[in-house]
């Protein structure tokens, strides 16, 4: 039985454990917090517009535990806002645990606290990865997860400094990317003006801090838009300074939008306090994530690594990526997919069977394949792309790819041969 060893915890991480382990393989999951999921601890959004799609092809695939996970921990479904159809919101405060309870029940080995800093290389492969106890962790096939925000010098170089946001580098340690350390050259993605990285697009506030009437509206609808006077708006360079360009809308900048996920979703990178306060309803508002919301927030794409549509790494024989170190595909929904083809290549990888290539005829497949051509050019690696918004959304409603019709999206899978993939056991 192979081994495989998976290095970073976030959705992607936790996708591609459950894919090698129906696969066959004896799994590790090491995590350098002591939580699992990373960013979507404090995320919350789920098939709105085209991830609803990617959502429906994934499940026809065999890969649909995790999103069975947040449906059944959501908050709200089916809800709108600026831009945005038919969203799930799942509550940030459920999900960790009710994954962490899925990964174990299938037998997968899960390590906390467990940051790992150097790699073991045998000619072109991986042999071992060692954490800062210096513990070796020794396997077949490598995945690396570790994503491609913080560690805290880069928001300071890149953004506006440690705003003291969920990936918790000042207690933890910071995010040491196993496809660098095995002598990979990453890439850093760029904003539309040129400056490297991305912020990430949303903060959370504290719910007791706003206004009740504004609280009850929230929980009871899932979305609470609130007109911004016009002399404390924030400028219009707010938008193209995000990762989240799904959300770059003029509504974005002449509302406060709100989204319940058991904190009240801010969706902004950030607003400065002083000018959030001045807002009607808003005068005793705190931030949850990042501590400093009102200054920033952490800032991602700093290390994506160069791959194929396998998600095998480029220069090293037995690395894979899966979530943003696969490129500037953003979201949740989008870990996942990268997450679970990584997790079931490392398998067939290992037991030396043909490797999985979603057709481009799937929206999972096209996404992959187009953002691993765009991220090779200066124009594509300064975009963000994801099924919910922006450039690729409408790429998928041009190609015909995006559909709410599940029995629709079910024969597209089947016609492609991809009918519970993610479920065939290869060792």
């Amino acid at each position: 039985m192979p081994r495989v060893i998976i290095i970073g915890g976030g959705w992607s991480g936790c996708a591609a454990a459950l894919a090698a382990k129906k696969a066959g393989a004896e799994v590790f999951l090491l995590e350098r917090t002591d939580m699992l999921l990373g960013t979507g601890l404090v995320g919350g959004i789920m098939r709105n517009n085209g991830r609803f799609t990617a959502t429906e092809e994934m499940i026809a695939m065999g890969g649909g535990e995790l999103f069975e996970v947040t449906d059944n921990v959501a908050r709200h479904k089916n809800i709108e806002f600026p831009g945005h159809k038919h969203a799930t919101l799942y509550d940030v405060a459920k999900v960790e645990p009710a994954v962490k309870d899925l990964l174990k029940s299938k037998g997968i080995n899960i390590r906390t606290e467990c940051r790992i800093v150097d790699v073991e290389m045998e000619n072109s492969k991986i042999v071992a990865v060692i954490n800062d106890e210096e513990e070796r962790y020794e396997g077949d096939v490598f995945i690396d997860c570790t994503g491609t925000a913080g560690p805290q010098n880069n928001c300071t170089k890149y953004g506006n400094g440690c705003v003291m946001c969920i990936i918790r580098c000042p207690s933890f340690g910071g995010r040491v990317s196993i496809a660098g350390k095995a002598g990979i050259k990453e890439m850093i993605a760029k904003k539309a003006d040129g400056t490297y990285g991305a912020m990430s697009g949303s903060c959370k506030l504290h719910k007791e801090s706003l206004d009740h009437n504004i609280v009850d509206k929230l929980n009871k609808e899932g979305v609470v838009v609130v007109p911004i006077p016009p002399e404390v708006r924030e400028d219009e360079y707010i938008l193209t300074a995000k990762a989240c360009q799904q959300y770059a809308l003029k509504e974005f900048i002449e509302n406060i939008i709100l989204l319940d996920t058991g904190h009240a979703k801010l969706m902004a990178p950030f607003f400065p306090l002083e000018q959030l306060r001045k807002i009607p309803g808003f005068e005793n508002a705190r931030y949850e994530d990042p501590y400093a919301g009102g200054r920033g927030n952490s800032i991602r794409y700093t290390a994506i690594c160069p791959r194929d549509n396998y998600l095998k790494a480029a220069g090293v024989d037995n690395l894979f990526v899966g979530g943003e170190k696969a490129g500037p595909l953003v979201g949740h929904t989008e870990a996942i997919c990268t997450g679970t083809l990584a997790g079931a290549n490392a398998v067939r990888f290992a037991a030396k069977a043909e490797l999985i290539n979603i057709p481009v005829d799937l929206a999972v497949g096209d996404a992959i394949n187009h953002v691993g051509e765009q991220m090779k050019t200066e124009e594509g690696i300064a975009k963000k792309y994801t099924f919910s918004g922006a450039t690729y959304f409408e790429r998928m409603k041009k190609l015909g790819l995006y559909t709410t019709n599940i029995d629709e999206i079910k024969e597209r899978v089947k016609k492609a041969g991809m009918e519970n993939i993610f479920n065939v056991k290869v060792i």
